[in-house]
């Protein structure tokens, strides 16, 4: 698989940006282009964007609030206006709450613990460009490194995602307080995915396993095709 135009953005505190850009490059054979937060452009004619896991200006505040703040947002938003698939993970997920991308917010764990550990998923909806390599109800291990991962919305928003289909994965197990057990949603149009836990760290066997493959291939499948 080649030609996916792919981006990375990187924000003050970004950890994982490394791990995405590797992981993009491996699964489709293309290097993403690497863009900082205070650019106020992307790319031209871009497939896909990704914001990568990390701490996002030092963690303070919500996370990822001031991220969604920074230049280079306003051309994420516009760019997923226009149907152009956005992958957040992690602090990645929550600048997409923040930025009003995706419904919800993420607040700290219950317990007020850092969570780092694998855990089980359940694929929950596999007919998105995201999720079309899994089978539905699939059980999938994917590591979660987190403080602030409690997915929230009110009972409506909840029942909403629910009756649409926007909820991707769910956890198998009660892993830090998120609501009805969500890890990860889409956005109405199916073009934005965000989730707490990290597919880019499970996409070979020298990490430990390979089920967040299927995720990037899915995407690279669905754009360029195999």
């Amino acid at each position: 698989m080649s030609g996916l135009r792919s981006a990375v953005i990187t924000f003050p505190g970004s950890n994982c940006d490394r791990d995405m850009a590797d992981a993009l490059e491996k699964v489709s054979g293309t290097a993403p282009f690497r863009v900082w937060h205070g650019d106020a452009a992307l790319p031209e004619k871009l497939d896909f964007i990704a914001l990568p896991g990390g701490f996002s200006y030092g963690d303070y505040l919500r996370s990822g609030a001031m991220a969604a703040r920074s230049p280079i947002m306003q051309a994420v938003v516009e760019a997923a206006g226009r149907g152009v698939p956005v992958l957040g993970v992690c602090n990645g997920f929550q600048v997409l709450t923040e930025s009003g991308l995706l419904p919800g917010a993420l607040m700290r764990n219950a317990g007020i613990r850092f969570v780092c550990r694998e855990v089980a998923l359940t694929v929950e909806n596999s007919q998105s460009l995201f999720t079309s390599g899994y089978t539905q109800g699939e059980k999938i291990i994917i590591p979660v490194a987190h403080h602030d991962g409690n997915y929230f919305a009110d009972d409506e928003t909840l029942d909403r995602l629910e009756g649409e289909g926007r909820v991707a994965f769910r956890y198998a197990e009660p892993v830090n307080g998120s609501a009805r057990d969500i890890a990860g949603v889409l956005n109405a149009a199916g073009n934005v995915l965000g989730m707490m836990p990290h597919p880019e760290r499970m996409i070979e066997a020298a990490q430990g396993g390979t089920d967040g493959r299927a995720l990037f291939e899915s995407a690279v499948k669905g754009l360029v095709g195999a």
